[in-house]
C-alpha cells in the first residue's frame, strides 16, 4: 500500500509531452530574448566563470596524457640525436687530429726542404720506418741505405737541430743512433761565449749531460749548445741542446749540468741525412813520453 502511494506521489504533475513542449517553448523564448536584447550576457559570463574549473578538470586527464606522450617522444628523439651527434663528433675529432698531424708534418717537411738552401752542406731527406724495441737503446731505422750511398758516420738532423748519427748501414735501411743514447758524445760549444765541451747522452730521450765541467766554468741556465765542428764529423753551428739545470757543489771539482735536446729526437717522422764534411788532415802520431834518464843520454850524445 505504501509503495503504491509513493509511486503516485512521484507521478504527480504534467505529463512528459507537456513538459517537453513547455521547455521547448521556454528555450526558444530565451534564445529570442538573448539574441534581441542581450539580457543573458552577464549571466552567461558568470556561468562560464563557474563552469571553467569544471571544464579544466574534465580535460585535465587528456592534457596530461598528451603531455606525457610528447615528453617520451621528445626524450627518445633527443637520445637518438645525441647519439648521432656523439658519433659525428668522434669522427670529426679523428679527422681534426689527422689534419693537425698532416699540417705539422707538412710544416716540418717545408722546413727540411728549405734547410739545405740556408746552409753550406748538402742533405737528403729520409723517413723513420722503425724504432728500437729495446727501451734502453735510443735508435731508429730510416728508409735510406747503401742503395743511396749512405755510410756509417753521417750526421742526421731535423729542421731544428742534431738528432743523431748513422751507425750501421743495410742495403735499403740505415740505423741511426740518437744523441740521447747513453754515452753518445757530441762536441759542442756554448753559443753565448764559445766555450767548448762535449755533451753526452744519458739514455733518456729528454736528457743530455755535460761531464767534467769545472765548477768555475762560465755556463748558465738557458745557454744554447751548438756543434763546434772541430771533429770533422758534425758541421759547425747546428743547435744540439739547451742547458736547463746546473748544480755546483764545492765538495766536488766538477759541476753537474743537465741539458735538453733541441731537436725532436722522439717526435718527428722525417729527417735529413747530411753529406760528409771535407776530410781533415791526419792527426800526427803521438811521440812516447821522454823520461829524465833518456833525456840526459840524448844531451850527452849531442855533446
Amino acid at each position: 500500500m505504501e509503495n503504491t502511494q509513493s509511486f503516485q506521489f512521484f507521478n504527480r504533475g504534467p505529463s512528459p509531452a507537456v513538459r517537453l513542449v513547455f521547455f521547448s517553448v521556454l528555450s526558444l523564448l530565451l534564445l529570442f530574448v538573448d539574441a534581441r536584447y542581450r539580457y543573458l550576457e552577464s549571466t552567461r559570463s558568470a556561468l562560464s566563470v563557474l563552469v571553467s574549473p569544471i571544464q579544466r578538470l574534465a580535460t585535465l586527464p587528456g592534457v596530461l596524457w598528451q603531455q606525457a606522450g610528447d615528453f617520451f617522444i621528445t626524450q627518445r628523439s633527443l637520445v637518438e640525436e645525441n647519439k648521432l651527434l656523439h658519433r659525428q663528433h668522434q669522427g670529426d675529432a679523428a679527422q681534426l687530429s689527422q689534419w693537425q698531424a698532416l699540417q705539422q708534418e707538412n710544416q716540418q717537411l717545408r722546413n727540411l726542404l728549405a734547410l739545405p738552401q740556408r746552409s753550406e752542406f748538402n742533405a737528403q731527406p729520409a723517413e723513420i720506418v722503425y724504432t728500437e724495441r729495446d727501451v734502453f737503446r735510443r735508435r731508429v731505422l730510416i728508409n735510406k741505405g747503401a742503395d743511396t750511398s749512405l755510410h756509417a758516420g753521417q750526421v742526421v738532423m731535423d729542421d731544428i737541430g742534431i738528432v743523431g748519427q748513422i751507425t750501421r748501414v743495410y742495403p735499403w735501411l740505415s740505423e741511426v743512433t740518437l744523441i740521447t743514447e747513453k754515452d753518445h758524445a757530441v762536441p759542442v760549444q756554448v753559443l753565448r761565449n764559445g766555450l767548448r765541451t762535449i755533451v753526452f747522452g744519458a739514455g733518456d730521450t729528454s736528457q743530455l749531460s755535460l761531464r767534467y765541467m769545472p765548477i768555475s766554468s762560465d755556463i748558465q741556465n738557458g745557454d744554447v749548445l751548438v756543434t763546434s765542428g772541430i771533429d770533422g764529423i758534425y758541421p759547425p753551428g747546428i743547435p744540439v741542446a739547451k742547458v736547463v739545470k746546473i748544480e755546483r757543489d764545492a765538495a766536488y771539482p766538477f759541476a753537474r749540468v743537465v741539458c735538453l735536446p733541441v731537436a725532436g729526437v722522439d717526435k718527428h717522422r722525417y729527417l735529413l741525412v747530411l753529406s760528409d764534411l771535407p776530410k781533415l788532415p791526419e792527426r800526427p802520431p803521438e811521440e812516447p813520453a821522454v823520461t829524465g834518464t833518456t833525456q840526459n843520454l840524448k844531451m850527452k850524445h849531442k855533446k
